[in-house]
């Protein structure tokens, strides 16, 4: 397998004009990054940050104010290049009246597959999404996950290289979203790419080799999440038992939080390395017993959460 990107952006904007008076929008506004070949790489943002125009850019359904996007190599990919991709966009369009086959045979034909091929990888496909139980039912009686599930198993059907994934997981319930976790890595076991976009930060932490964090159309952290995510320990939480109120407020005013009771015990949240050391040394020497102490390192989230409030800071 070549180490060359199958996807490369670079200083990508898309500014939209709205309304009467055409109003300026702009949805994206110098994004890069490359996703490499084997890997599973996250976009990650809150509604509206521009996870959607940046895969519809990359797919060539919009059209890029300034910057490139490079498909396998080239900036202008034909058939060749598109049938090697696989895409579920983040909702679904479907015809209604035809059922789970009838769909995926339409589907197959649109990418040139043999009669044979078709109905040998629909029932495979309809399978591994979990809806051989509903291959009889017009799939415009399928509920909202369903829908979601024979979207992905379109995407599957022709057994792309690349996979560009729209929010895969909207609509779906916990076991789903399990599944369809399960279904993106054996995927990347055959030697898959899989590109994905999501607003759940538990999905992309489990999943995700490297991500790219997108907010108000901007890249705001890029990379391995092993090197983004800070390894020193952040946070620590105390069950404390014996704290008196003179020395709750002793801890407040070295930087701790005081939280719930639990009993005779009371929890006691910390964070920071210096901080952390002065709260422990003074509730021990108030004569406090500590039941309980857990470390938490920086999550997903936290990272998410610090480059959401500097760029707000900043903007």
């Amino acid at each position: 397998m070549s180490d060359a990107p199958l996807v490369e952006i670079r200083a990508l904007t898309k500014t939209f004009e709205v309304g009467f008076f055409r109003k300026k929008v702009e949805a994206v506004r110098g994004v890069d990054f490359e996703v490499r070949p084997g890997e599973i790489f996250g976009v990650l943002g809150p509604n509206g940050a521009g996870k959607t125009t940046t895969i519809k850019l990359l797919l060539r359904l919009v059209f890029p104010t300034s910057g490139t996007v490079r498909l396998f190599g080239t900036d202008r990919p034909g058939p060749n290049e598109m049938r090697r991709l696989g895409y579920l966009p983040e909702n679904p369009y479907v015809y209604q009246y035809l059922r789970a086959h009838e769909f995926l045979d339409l589907c197959g034909r649109l990418c040139g597959m043999s009669a044979a091929d078709r109905k040998k990888r629909s029932d495979e496909v309809i399978a591994k999404v979990g809806l051989t139980h509903a291959i009889d039912r017009p799939i415009g009686k399928f509920s909202k996950g369903m829908t979601q599930r024979i979207g992905l198993a379109q995407a599957l059907l022709h057994d792309p290289e690349l996979l560009i994934l729209d929010e895969p997981m909207s609509g779906l319930d916990p076991i789903g979203r399990k599944e369809v976790r399960d279904l993106i890595v054996e995927e990347k076991r055959r030697g898959k790419t899989i590109l994905f976009t999501s607003h759940i930060l538990t999905d992309v932490e489990k999943l995700c080799d490297r991500v790219a964090i997108v907010n108000r159309g901007k890249v705001t952290a890029y990379g391995a999440l092993d090197t983004l995510l800070k390894p020193e320990v952040r946070r620590i939480e105390m069950e404390l038992e014996g704290l008196s109120e003179s020395v709750q407020a002793e801890l407040v005013a070295l930087g701790a939080k005081i939280g719930a009771r639990h009993g005779a015990s009371i929890v006691v949240t910390v964070e920071g390395e210096e901080a952390r050391s002065a709260v422990v040394e003074r509730a021990v020497t108030s004569g406090a017993k500590l039941h309980a102490l857990a470390e938490q390192r920086e999550t997903l989230e936290d990272l998410f959460m610090r480059d959401a409030l500097k760029d707000h800071r900043e903007a």
